[in-house]
């Protein structure tokens, strides 16, 4: 199975329901494999959106069947604290409180602006640029 195809399936299945795919990750255990769907939304995620999507994304999954295994579905939240793995998840945290770690430095500020070349941050009344 390849999660970069299930990805590109599932991404605008679940933006029809009016969620973004965080991620899609798949563990395999000795006796019950998990794929796992982590879902964003501006407003976040409460437990009656993943049951949403759950109930959505189970028939549409079963129907491309990408796994051949038998599996456990999972839809969770992104999480508070996520990654942000894209440009579209770094734009769409301009104006929040974020935390970038790069191999020389730690910083941790509200993102002011991002050009997808430069992340702008304002920490302790300073305005620091960092290359993307």
């Amino acid at each position: 199975m390849d999660l970069n195809i299930l990805r590109e399936q599932l991404e605008p299945f679940i933006e029809t329901l009016g969620y973004l795919l965080y991620d899609v990750e798949f563990k395999k255990k000795k006796k019950n494999s998990i794929l796992t769907i982590y879902i964003d939304h501006d407003d976040g995620i409460t437990i009656d959106n993943v049951v949403e999507v759950t109930k959505a994304v189970n028939p549409f999954i079963d129907k491309i069947d990408p796994i051949v295994e038998e599996y456990f579905l999972e839809v969770s939240s992104a999480g508070a604290e996520k990654e942000l793995r894209s440009v579209t998840s770094i734009q769409k945290s301009i104006g929040k409180f974020i935390h970038i770690e790069t191999d020389e430095q730690k910083i941790q500020g509200t993102l002011l602006d991002f050009d997808e070349i430069e992340i702008s941050l304002q920490v302790n009344n300073k305005v620091i640029k960092i290359n993307y």
